[in-house]
């Protein structure tokens, strides 16, 4: 068994989802919102830390799985995410929990079988993948379970793990 949590990266809502594999099957086992609406920057980024500390520490994932930054027009969107990220990785790299990256197309190609789906089909896919009751409705948890899904899916253990394989010994 296995667990990765996905993060979708936001100052004012950052999406996460914790996906357990055992024996090839995925199921999830957490998502939601960290909301860090109004305030000063530095405060939306603390409270964005100390609940990642805290979902860390609570589900112990082997390995956090990030959506890159997505630039398109908005530059200074981009600067603040940026920032969420950064939290990300000092939370992440506190719990000594190796972070890989996932571009929006690579997480999409992987949940959905198109690198260009809309968001519906990926809240749509994840609560199939997954075998929930319905999709997610914060399309932020949807993408935070799609990034999840995504490492999970292309992951051999020992890279999910970032640990070399097992010395075999014989005798």
């Amino acid at each position: 068994m296995m667990v990765v949590m996905g993060i979708d990266p936001g100052v004012a809502s950052t999406g996460f989802g914790v996906v357990r594999v055992t024996g090839g099957k995925m199921s999830a086992v957490d998502g939601g919102v960290i909301e860090a609406p109004g305030g000063e920057p530095a405060e939306r980024l603390v409270r964005i830390h100390e609940a990642l500390a805290e979902l860390l520490t609570r589900h112990e994932p082997v390995a956090v799985a990030l959506e890159d930054v997505y630039f398109g027009k908005n530059v200074r969107s981009a600067i603040s995410v940026g920032q969420s990220r950064g939290v990300v990785l000092l939370a992440a790299g506190q719990r000594g929990v190796p972070c890989f990256d996932y571009t929006p197309q690579a997480v999409k190609m992987a949940v959905c079988g198109s690198g260009s789906a809309a968001k519906k089909q990926v809240q749509r896919m994840v609560g199939t993948l997954l075998g929930l009751p319905r999709p997610p409705e914060s399309d932020h948890a949807a993408d935070a379970l799609a990034v999840a899904i995504c490492h999970a899916g292309h992951t051999r253990p020992a890279q999910v793990f970032d640990a070399p394989e097992p010395e075999v010994r014989v005798g």
